[in-house]
């Protein structure tokens, strides 16, 4: 099957997968050093599932695979989790409010991807 060059929605959804995944490494990072429930695993661990699968779905998407719109549909849950426990737990941090709405934009972009290609 030849290769087919990525839609423009696509493209957008993989550089704001890119970005989702940058955002969740740095307040990961960020939480650490903030201690108590922010440094709880429960949260590092969603914080670095969220980063890790965002990764995935860019890279899934960049090479057409069969399989994007899985990885997609994944990934917008569990970046809308990963936006729950920041805006929970971030009460008016700078690091964390921008997480939950950077996490929120990619799970409505991953979304739409996987409707797109379900």
């Amino acid at each position: 099957m030849p290769h087919m060059m990525p839609s423009k929605e696509m493209l957008d959804c993989m550089k704001t997968c890119g970005e989702c995944s940058l955002i969740c490494n740095q307040c990961s990072h960020h939480c650490l050093h903030m201690g108590g429930e922010h440094a709880a695993p429960e949260h590092q661990g969603l914080m670095r599932d969220c980063a890790e699968i965002c990764a995935l779905a860019a890279c899934f998407m960049g090479r057409s695979s069969h399989h994007s719109a899985h990885v997609c549909r994944e990934c917008a849950e569990i970046c809308n989790a990963c936006a729950e426990s920041c805006e929970r737990l971030g009460k008016g941090d700078e690091m964390m409010t921008r997480c939950a709405k950077v996490c929120r934009q990619c799970a409505q972009s991953c979304e739409r991807m996987a409707g797109a290609h379900a």
